[in-house]
């Protein structure tokens, strides 16, 4: 969250009268404010990199670039922002991926007002929104599918965060080596933490020496 306290916002849908709804209402809330609009990826990813907004409401079917990977690239630019997809579409092949690409929410656009705020302020303190039914479909998925995380699991950057990690420097120590910021830092040791099941830096530390990440 910003210094002032705000949730900032990025709407992204093709439809402007969804856009403009969502604004309407959003900006109803003192604590929230929409500081961008884009009605294709290309344009959010833009957007996204100029702003670093903390959440984008990410719709997933649109022209020029998909919400799939417009929320992959968001991500892998911005790490501190979240993506919170705002669609139509329970399908599997939408699900799954768009979850894997780095979105931390998903809810279906019939979502309440309420719940809608609730959600957006959640996301931007890092917590995991999900429709009722694409959450049971994603603990079916885990539980069908149980699998031990590797570093495979990890971006690059945050493979290099875990190496650094490995060789005792602190986050800001890391923030100056890979020239980013202390908060984007902290964002990346917490999905590393998140990622790996792994309870704290020590932990992390000592898995990354298990692994040989003591390059320098």
């Amino acid at each position: 969250m910003n210094e002032t306290e705000q949730t900032t916002i990025l709407i992204v849908d093709d439809h402007a009268v969804v856009r403009q709804g969502l604004r309407i209402f959003l900006e109803l809330q003192t604590d929230l404010v929409v500081v961008g609009e884009a009605d294709n990826g290309q344009r959010a990813v833009a957007l996204a990199k100029e702003l670093t907004p903390d959440v984008v409401l990410m719709d997933l079917v649109m022209p020029q670039m998909d919400g799939i990977e417009a929320t992959r690239r968001i991500r892998a630019i911005s790490p501190q922002t979240q993506v919170l997809v705002l669609t139509s579409f329970t399908e599997d092949e939408k699900v799954f991926p768009a979850i894997k690409a780095g979105a931390l929410s998903y809810l279906l656009k019939d979502v309440a007002p309420g719940e809608l705020v609730r959600a957006v302020q959640a996301a931007a303190r890092g917590e995991a929104q999900l429709h009722p039914e694409i959450a049971q479909r994603l603990m079916r998925e885990v539980v069908g599918k149980p699998q031990t995380p590797t570093v495979a699991d990890l971006t690059e950057r945050e493979t290099e965060v875990l190496s650094l990690i490995a060789r005792g420097l602190t986050n800001q120590e890391i923030a100056t080596t890979l020239t980013i910021s202390h908060k984007t830092v902290k964002t990346h040791v917490s999905n590393i933490l998140s990622k790996l099941h792994l309870a704290d830096r020590t932990q992390a530390a000592i898995y990354a020496l298990q692994q040989g990440m003591t390059n320098s």
